[in-house]
């Protein structure tokens, strides 16, 4: 019997194998994970939130340390070609004139309380040209930003995975999305191209949508190097999956943060120990942290997965404070 395929038609798909599915489901229209099941529930929820001791309460009441910033209130007049962190998995992008936004979150909520303020002002946001929309989890899909975005910049892409347009069309001003699925790649009339690749995670925005949308991360191209962001992603094998299929990245965008209790997270996000192994398995040349220090999610204190990351040292590790450029420099040595 032939399986159902999840595929964008109006996109290229990369993947070398042309009975490639482009996504998975249980069956009941609820996308899973290729390779790890998807185990966490509710009552594994519960148990953490009411019945788990945190073992580093103490110091995470007591730690008081904040991520290093930078104020950067020319940010969008710049044209230089650079990646900036404006904290947990948002960056700025630029290429070749042309300004992408990952996972923008700039606003806080009931939700999210932000331990790092933006380096500008909002009000000076102009002349983006895509927004990268990993999932639909509240701390990388947030309505209010992307309203405010889509107002100011009324001429901006959305790049996201299948069956989250219908979740953020009322929230538009009418903007162009394009959705695709694993291994797909958007139709751009650009320099650079962006595929979406996958990640171990999963959705849910309500109270009966778990799985109803797609999650992933991002390769990006560009003068023959390559920028992989991974948005939320637990340790597993879709990493050297990648590598095979789309190439070593030159950068490699990689969360380290909310993974403790490493029971109960290690399903939805990587440690900063499994995050080396994913890097390492990607074949990147440099390592940027991401989501920590931004957004209090988890057991551990907001500065914990820097501090064992920078204990292990691994090669090309490439730390950014909030507001900082790193340059990308490409036809020469890179940065």
């Amino acid at each position: 019997m032939e399986r159902p395929k999840f595929l964008n038609s109006e996109l290229e798909t990369i993947h070398p194998n042309p009975d490639w599915e482009g996504a998975f489901t249980n069956g009941n229209g609820r996308f899973i994970n290729q390779h790890e099941p998807f185990k966490t529930s509710f009552g594994m929820l519960l148990k953490w939130q009411l019945f788990s001791r945190n073992p580093q309460k103490e110091q995470k009441e007591n730690d008081n340390r904040r991520l290093p910033f930078v104020e950067h209130p020319e940010i969008f007049s710049r044209k230089d070609n650079a990646i900036i962190w404006l904290g947990h998995a948002s960056f700025l992008i630029r290429l070749g004139g042309k300004t992408l936004l990952t996972d923008p979150v700039f606003f806080e909520s009931i939700f999210l309380n932000r331990h790092v303020p933006l380096p500008f002002d909002p009000d000076t946001i102009a002349n983006v040209d895509y927004i990268l929309l990993s999932h639909d989890h509240r701390d990388h899909c947030d309505k209010r930003t992307l309203q405010f975005i889509t107002k100011k910049c009324p001429d901006v892409q959305i790049l996201t995975g299948l069956k989250l347009e219908e979740l953020i069309r009322p929230w538009l001003s009418g903007n162009h999305v394009q959705e695709a699925a694993w291994y797909q790649k958007y139709d751009l009339v650009e320099d650079f191209e962006i595929i979406y690749v996958p990640s171990r995670h999963w959705s849910k925005r309500g109270l009966t949508d778990e799985r109803k949308r797609l999650w992933g991360g991002f390769m990006i191209r560009y003068c023959g190097k390559q920028i992989y962001f991974m948005s939320d992603s637990g340790y597993g094998r879709h990493f050297a999956d990648i590598k095979e299929i789309c190439g070593a990245p030159d950068y490699a965008l990689m969360g380290i943060g909310a993974y403790k209790p490493e029971w109960f997270m290690q399903y939805s996000h990587i440690s900063p120990t499994d995050a080396i192994r994913a890097y390492q398995d990607l074949g990147a040349r440099r390592f940027i942290p991401m989501h920590y220090g931004t957004f209090d999610l988890s057991d551990e204190p907001l500065l914990d997965p820097i501090d064992v990351l920078k204990k292990q040292k691994p090669d090309g590790l490439r730390p950014l404070a909030v507001g900082e450029p790193m340059l990308l420099t490409f036809g020469k040595a890179s940065p």
